[in-house]
């Protein structure tokens, strides 16, 4: 009799088990959930900032600030540099662009943004409520609506570490951000688009980008000297603290460009090939790119393959290279960058 009464129990406790390793399983191979809460969009851009801490202790570089951004970090104590953890964006093209798109009519692509980090949710809401035009309770949760130039942008807090914002003329999208952060996180989650080339970003990414790509549109102007026709393209960045031979770490970068069919794919990578070709007979023309080893190092791991109806594009980048970027850009042989200013293009 007691055999009967425990074998019901520990079924029932082996279902459950399988259940957490599937919804562990599941999750390990989802979009991070900043991405999930992304709306429908033609193009998403993920970063996670923590992996640069793994390569260099330097804090990221200063960028100057213009009095917009300084006065926003002045009132909100918020600084991207240094307290954003990781961003996801999705792009929405214009409707008319070729191919049609999910920004509606607006003449430009428009954002929609979920940043987390570490915010003051007290001080960042008085900010927003100072400068907004109107606030809109949304289920309990205040939305911003803050006018920028010829556009509307919006913002919500969604939760103490995560803040959601987009300048879509539709006021909708930035209600269903708010919608899917209040319900449960589901690996199943997340628009279809990212859905159907996530997997073919390696785990643990810190950097991805899932992309339509319409060489006819003006933004892509220039993309049409190797794509000539529309095709998916998934970039990522996967970063192994254990790169032979030197284990100083390396950033493997990974280009798939989805043609849709074998002749596309062989289109794609003869162009790209050809380009890469002609890279490096420029460089031997000119003198190696520098005198840094890591850079050189960079360039030659550069390799194009059709697999399919694709073309793979790979790379390996060394850690010490981002670390001579970040600590001492001139010790790569090239001028270090201007510093750019964020105040306008953290709102958008």
């Amino acid at each position: 009799m007691r055999f009967k009464r425990t074998l019901p129990i520990a079924a029932a406790v082996a279902v459950i088990a399988a259940a957490v390793v599937i919804a562990v399983q599941l999750r390990k191979h989802a979009p991070p959930e900043a991405a999930r809460l992304l709306p429908a969009a033609d193009a998403f851009f993920y970063a996670d900032f923590s992996w640069l801490h793994k390569i260099t202790s330097a804090p990221l570089p200063a960028v100057s600030r213009d009095p917009d951004y300084e006065q926003f970090v002045q009132q909100t104590g918020f600084e991207f540099e240094r307290d954003l953890e990781s961003v996801a964006v999705a792009a929405h093209y214009p409707s008319d662009w070729p191919g049609g798109g999910t920004g509606g009519p607006a003449p430009e692509p428009r954002f929609s943004e979920v940043f987390v980090g570490k915010f003051n949710g007290e001080r960042l809401a008085g900010y927003l409520r100072r400068t907004s035009r109107s606030v809109e309770n949304y289920d309990s949760l205040d939305i911003y609506t803050i006018p920028i130039e010829d556009r509307t942008f919006r913002v919500a807090i969604l939760s103490v570490d995560s803040v959601a914002a987009s300048n879509h003329d539709d006021p909708g999208v930035i209600r269903g951000m708010v919608d899917r952060s209040r319900r449960l996180a589901s690996p199943f989650g997340g628009p279809a688009l990212l859905r159907r080339y996530y997997k073919q970003v390696p785990w643990a990414s810190p950097v991805w980008i899932v992309a339509r790509v319409e060489p006819s549109a003006p933004a892509f102007e220039g993309w049409s000297a190797i794509f000539t026709r529309p095709a998916d393209l998934v970039i990522s960045a996967s970063y192994n603290p254990l790169h032979l031979p030197r284990h100083t770490g390396a950033l493997h970068l990974r280009a798939e460009a989805w043609a849709g069919s074998d002749e596309g794919a062989r289109e794609i990578t003869g162009k790209t090939s050809a380009f890469l070709a002609n890279f490096h007979t420029a460089e031997l023309s000119v003198g190696s790119p520098g005198s840094d080893a890591d850079l050189k190092t960079a360039f030659d791991s550069l390799q194009v393959r059709q697999e399919n109806t694709r073309a793979v594009l790979s790379a390996t980048l060394p850690a010490d290279l981002f670390r001579k970027l970040l600590e001492s850009p001139s010790q790569t042989g090239e001028p270090a960058p201007a510093p750019v200013s964020t105040g306008r293009a953290n709102s958008r």
